[in-house]
């Protein structure tokens, strides 16, 4: 489960062949947050086989070693990137905790479905010999190295830069000489000499909760352009109004492509990022503009949707990105990618629902509403919250959502989704004619675990998704 194609290096030699050969996923794992930190968080394992017994339930929980770290996002030991190299194995999951900037690595390969600690990367060690916290993005490398993204130094003041682990999981030291002001997300290009980086905020400013008032002081609105080769800043692009707190980028798949995406949070608009044949310099300009809804009973008169997490598909033909507020997911055919037209869109949650406190005034007929959206449940269970981290099957056919944002903001906007726990549903994807429909036979019910509601965050399979490969 951990190489495929012929005893060659994981994952696979390109992105239409993961899409058309890559087996049905059978297992997730997704980090649980504890809420209110009174026992570590865990990595959940839950079984996707609709052939199992144990169809859509967790089936193991592995808790890490410390109180508080705030597990979110996650990525491979290796991944396509070193599909060439055969001495390599995707057979760590790589959690580095936003809170405490600790870096676990888990083995999913002795047993995939229960998987178990290999190593931890203690904070003192990282900080060291980079003087970064705040962790959150990991990607692997094709030379065996793990780069991991901080959003700031360890006493919470804003700091971009990349931790660099070997494959034995040393910390090497940063990637690059150059600092930014903000970190969050990343991707590389390597055939264009790229590596793209966004931004989110202030840790300090992030963990009190959000505060609009400290938007302009606290939070980024830029996308930094490294080179690839050199390892040093080559242009920052402020992207003002239309791009505040750019949160996740994603590129196009084939590693020769020059289109990336960026879901700008709180602007809630989706960033073309290019740049044109023959140009020195990338553009970044927005592609898809979503108007904020305006509405009665929420603690400001306009609702922007908050853009959380986009994904592209691996033949990339869609686009997808989660509304955090308003409750939406949505599709997009990107195949000319200045001027991405809908393909889809589905409900399952979100503040504007009509059974809610918050009462649209203005902007439902834009969404192509005449009231405001129905929210159903799935197996008698109300949809907590909105949509939030997405990933996309191999084969582009189904899409798993969960609704856990950051447990600070998800205390501050969802209050009940902390009481009542997460939700892990599976969304139905047209990927001829595009549409999409949530599956019934499928919820994991995050709020019914042993030891208490948590919340779920990012999810990976064993064998590699469309947010954690690039290929070279």
């Amino acid at each position: 489960m951990a190489t495929c194609c012929n005893g060659s290096g994981p994952g696979y030699a390109t992105p239409l062949e993961a899409k058309e050969k890559g087996p049905r996923e059978t297992l997730l794992y997704v980090p649980a947050i504890i809420p209110d930190q009174s026992r570590p968080d865990y990595l959940a394992t839950v079984d996707a086989d609709p052939k199992s017994k144990t169809y859509s339930k967790v089936i193991h929980r592995l808790p890490v070693t410390h109180l508080g770290d705030e597990l979110h996002h996650s990525g491979w030991n290796a991944c396509s990137s070193c599909h060439g190299n055969s001495s390599k194995s995707r057979s760590l999951l790589i959690l580095p905790s936003l809170k405490s900037g600790r870096i676990y690595a888990v083995d999913t390969v002795s047993d995939p479905r229960a998987p178990r600690l290999h190593k931890v990367v203690e904070p003192a060690a990282i900080q060291e010999k980079t003087g970064l916290g705040f962790l959150h993005t990991s990607h692997c490398l094709g030379n065996g190295d793990i780069v991991v993204s901080a959003l700031g130094t360890p006493d919470g003041k804003a700091k971009g830069g990349f931790v660099v682990l070997d494959e034995n999981l040393e910390v090497k030291g940063t990637w690059s000489g150059s600092e930014v002001e903000y970190g969050y997300d990343f991707w590389y290009q390597p055939a264009h000499d790229l590596l793209a980086s966004t931004s989110w905020g202030a840790p300090a400013a992030l963990f009190k909760g959000f505060n609009p008032a400290e938007v302009p002081t606290e939070y980024g609105d830029a996308v930094y352009i490294w080179s690839w080769e050199g390892r040093d800043l080559k242009q920052t692009i402020h992207l003002g109004q239309d791009g505040l707190i750019p949160l996740e980028i994603r590129f196009k798949h084939d590693p020769a492509s020059r289109h990336g995406f960026i879901g700008a949070a709180l602007s809630s608009n989706v960033i073309h990022l290019t740049k044109p044949p023959g140009g020195e310099e990338w553009v970044a300009k927005p592609v898809i503009k979503q108007p904020w809804t305006k509405v009665e009973g929420w603690a400001l008169p306009e609702q922007p949707p908050l853009i959380t997490d986009i994904l592209i598909s691996l033949d990339d033909k869609y686009l997808y990105f989660s509304n955090w507020l308003r409750g939406d997911i949505v599709q997009y055919d990107i195949t000319d990618p200045e001027h991405p037209k809908l393909a889809g869109r589905v409900w399952v949650g979100g503040s504007i629902r009509r059974d809610g406190p918050v009462k649209v005034t203005e902007g439902l007929e834009e969404l192509g509403l005449t009231e405001q959206p129905e929210i159903p449940t799935v197996q008698g269970h109300k949809l907590l919250g909105g949509p939030q981290m997405i990933q996309l099957s191999l084969d582009g056919k189904r899409l798993y959502v969960t609704n856990s944002l950051f447990s600070p903001w998800d205390k501050q906007f969802y209050p009940d989704l902390v009481e009542k726990g997460s939700y892990l549903l599976q969304i139905d994807v047209d990927d001829v004619n595009g549409g999409l429909s949530i599956n019934h036979d499928f919820y994991v019910d995050f709020g019914a675990e042993p030891g208490g509601p948590v919340l779920a965050h990012e999810v990976r399979y064993p064998g590699g998704d469309c947010s954690s490969d690039i290929w070279l």
